[in-house]
């Protein structure tokens, strides 16, 4: 480990030295972000009367919100019309990131990757003791990313960092409102391990926590991208796909055109080989007992119809899922097999490909183990380094 990153892993873990924090009930919510993703977290932040101010740079997403009546929910869920910037219980919006964040007990780090990297950037010099700062979804290894970033940017204070897999619920979005279908449990940890009141207190608003050991056990339970890139760009007369059988020039049902109908038995065979690339990668870094492919498909696929389903995105969304599941899944994947001399083909061959169907090195950009701080010259110092992080150990 050298000097400058031992000097890291203690600023990072700062507070677990001090025991964890007592945390008051988590009440004042700041949410980073105007997109989609973020409207969702402020209303079920507000249906369950947390206090709540929304911050986004752009005007577009401002104007939205601005210009409807609220942030509508249907399907499951916390059905109703959320207010914003009205009188009694509603969102509050601002673009100025110091009022968003002076007093928020939980910070929701929004958006893709490389949004959620400015924000800790810029997050660095405003945050303060006890602060909680959440990254849903954080992928593999956010947590450490951000730890990372925030030291770059000169923050000492004591906060904690939660990484999640994944939102409570999928959601189509119609202007301001958002259709939702219930999503699995996803993984969820927090940096400095050991303080699980933190989780206990956000799954007010997020219900569909589920506690693993550490964010590295966090990070290599993300199978998202290698479920998500095969079902988005395999496809074609060679491959069958998931859903029930369509004559010859039928119509599938809308009910039935979902994102797990785009998995058949061919996309499962590749995501498999996959998921058993991950296994062997994490088993290497002393992470085991990962889910069976079939139960991660259910997870990050959502069910094939009904009550969980998950929609098909459009192309847009679809290939910001793709960057985001290069940089923030595969790559640390790839990194971290490389450093324990395990090859993975199947992950590295799924980059290039994404690579050139985005048309730019996206893979150059990823989270790899030494662009966070993590300069290790084998698998057994890189886990040592990895304990000091998630312990707290000096």
């Amino acid at each position: 480990m050298s000097a400058g990153f031992e000097e890291f892993t203690r600023a990072a873990t700062r507070g677990a030295t001090r025991g964890a924090p007592e945390l008051p009930k988590l009440d004042q919510i700041a949410v980073l972000g105007g997109g989609a993703d973020a409207r969702l977290l402020a209303a079920l932040c507000l249906a369950e009367g947390a206090e709540v101010t929304l911050f986004s740079a752009y005007g577009a997403e401002l104007s939205l919100l601005a210009q409807s009546s609220g942030i509508s929910l249907r399907g499951e869920g916390p059905v109703g019309t959320y207010q914003v910037d009205r009188d009694g219980p509603s969102v509050r919006t601002t673009a100025e990131l110091d009022a968003a964040v002076s007093g928020a007990q939980v910070i929701f780090l929004t958006g893709p990757i490389h949004k959620q990297r400015t924000y800790a950037m810029v997050l660095a010099d405003h945050l303060s003791d006890g602060q909680v700062l959440v990254l849903a979804p954080g992928r593999s290894l956010g947590a450490v990313e951000t730890a990372w970033l925030l030291r770059i940017g000169g923050c000492v204070a004591d906060v904690t960092l939660v990484e999640v897999q994944g939102l409570p619920y999928w959601f189509r979005s119609e202007g301001a409102g958002l259709t939702l279908s219930q999503a699995a449990p996803m993984a969820a940890a927090t940096l400095p391990r050991g303080r699980d009141e933190v989780l206990q207190a956000l799954s007010t608003y997020l219900p569909n926590l589920q506690k693993v050991d550490s964010v590295l056990a966090s990070g290599f339970n993300d199978l998202s991208a290698a479920v998500e890139i095969p079902a988005l760009i395999l496809g074609g007369t060679a491959m069958g796909t998931g859903g029930p059988n369509v004559p010859m020039g039928g119509v599938p049902l809308e009910d039935n055109q979902t994102f797990a109908s785009l998995i058949g038995p061919d996309q499962k065979e590749v995501i498999r080989g996959l998921a058993d690339e991950r296994r062997r990668i994490a088993a290497a870094f002393g992470v085991r007992k990962l889910p069976e492919t079939e139960h991660w498909v259910s997870v990050f696929a959502g069910s094939e119809r009904g009550s969980g389903a998950r929609p098909i995105p459009d192309q847009q969304w679809s290939r910001s899922m793709m960057r985001d599941g290069v940089l923030g899944s595969l790559v640390p994947l790839v990194s971290a097999g490389e450093l324990a001399g395990i090859p993975s083909p199947l992950t590295s061959s799924l980059i290039t490909m994404s690579d050139r169907i985005l048309g730019a090195d996206i893979a150059a950009a990823g989270r790899r183990l030494e662009t966070i701080g993590i300069t290790a010259g084998d698998v057994d110092q890189a886990r040592r380094i990895f304990d000091t992080i998630v312990t707290g150990a000096s």
